[in-house]
């Protein structure tokens, strides 16, 4: 039997061959595949986000454990139920129209999906009618805005008033976040949640729908 905090230990440490092995040790084993997800690979993730939240792990290690937590799930998502990997919340994430910034954007995407969430990554240049459509297709019930630019913030607000409009707004939460966008600014516009990094984005967004 292999025990799940090593795994999450190895995700931890970077050490993607080992901790491909216990996972493979863990499946011959019989500990279901739900279980490896979430007690293993999440919460390293969520101890990675944490890291980065306090300055103590940095982009390119963040993204390397994002990449092994994705190798990891290949390896298991035969095996889990229909719903264990999309039952933390849809979330549809992309930066506002006018703005191409998207570095910042995709690691916030990757730490969500990371952390279990069922992420739909638009891009950039998005305008509010188009986030609309795609929560209308996607069933999203997180919508998360990203600029970079002072110029292109005030986009946020157009979004969200046009969510409103839709009908949309009871049922989808928003969060935004990007360089320039502060608390009191995503509280001005009528926000749900403002995230300063992609680490504490991920908690953010698993805390909105739960």
């Amino acid at each position: 039997m292999v025990d799940l905090k090593e795994i999450t230990q190895t995700l931890l440490e970077l050490d993607e061959p080992k901790m491909l092995q216990l996972i493979n040790k863990a499946l011959e084993s019989g500990t279901p595949a739900d279980e490896i997800l979430n007690d293993g690979l999440i919460a390293g993730m969520d101890i990675v986000g944490q890291k980065m939240e306090n300055g103590d792990m940095f982009i390119p290690e963040v993204l390397m454990a994002a990449q092994a937590m994705s190798k990891g799930v290949e390896v298991i998502k035969h095996l889990l139920a229909d719903d264990a990997s999309s039952s933390k919340g849809t979330v549809v994430i992309g930066t506002v129209q006018g703005d191409l910034h998207d570095i910042g954007k995709n690691l916030v995407a990757m730490m969500m999906e990371s952390a279990g969430l069922t992420v739909h990554n638009v891009g950039v240049d998005v305008s509010p009618d188009k986030f609309i459509e795609l929560i209308k297709e996607t069933n999203a019930n997180i919508l998360c805005l990203s600029a970079l630019l002072t110029t292109t913030m005030p986009m946020m607000k157009q979004t969200i008033d046009a969510l409103s409009e839709s009908g949309l707004r009871a049922q989808v939460k928003v969060m935004v976040g990007g360089a320039p966008v502060t608390q009191e600014f995503a509280n001005v516009i009528g926000a749900d949640a403002f995230a300063p990094d992609a680490g504490s984005a991920a908690k953010r967004a698993k805390e909105l729908v739960h």
